[in-house]
């Protein structure tokens, strides 16, 4: 039990939502997912019971005033950072909110445009920790997210001067490992309406 509780306190996750969502027309995180929440109160409430101690929230200027205005409330342990410059990318959406960790840690990075979250495919993630820097999802061959990064890429991340970075190309300094899971759904990235529509047809 109290290692359980221990495992716990030694991860956190980044939540992506900075993107401008051109092809969507609206901000992602604010599609519904189910009649009573959207997308990012669904992530944020699947992070929350899986354990993580901090869960950070990257959006843009627009995606802060839709959370504002709809008075979206979360939990003392979310924090909401906003990505001043989202033309940069997810490099910068995540440096944004690596450094507002209070402790650095192995970090979870989701993308908001795949609201899915599987405990079994966290967990899976989690016991291949030690095993490599960067470890993510596969499922048939195809890797997906999310994707869960070691303190030392986190504290990397943090302390490089350089802000516009392209994310995988700067991952291909350290070891990776795919892990194979059963869950398809770690391949989904919903950019579009059609997309969206794919998985929630009564929308």
């Amino acid at each position: 039990m109290n290692q359980n509780i221990k495992i716990e306190k030694e991860f956190s996750v980044i939540i992506l939502a900075a993107g401008k969502s051109s092809r969507m027309g609206i901000q992602k995180l604010s599609l519904k997912y189910t009649d009573d929440n959207i997308f990012i109160e669904h992530i944020v409430s699947e992070y929350a019971s899986f354990g993580c101690r901090e869960i950070i929230i990257v959006v843009n200027e627009t995606g802060s005033s839709y959370l504002t205005e709809n008075k979206t409330q979360f939990s003392n342990n979310v924090k909401i950072e906003i990505n001043k410059h989202p033309e940069w990318h997810r490099f910068y959406s995540l440096k944004t909110g690596a450094k507002s960790l209070s402790k650095t840690s192995a970090v979870f990075v989701h993308n908001v445009d795949n609201p899915f979250v599987n405990h079994d495919v966290l967990n899976e993630l989690l016991k291949s920790s030690n095993k490599a820097d960067y470890i993510g999802p596969e499922f048939d061959g195809k890797g997906g997210h999310p994707v869960l990064l070691s303190e030392k890429i986190i504290k990397d991340v943090v302390n490089t001067k350089k802000d516009q970075l392209h994310f995988k190309e700067f991952l291909n300094q350290y070891s990776r490992l795919k892990v194979e899971v059963d869950d398809e759904k770690v391949l989904v990235n919903i950019n579009t309406l059609e997309g969206y529509r794919m998985y929630f047809e009564s929308s």
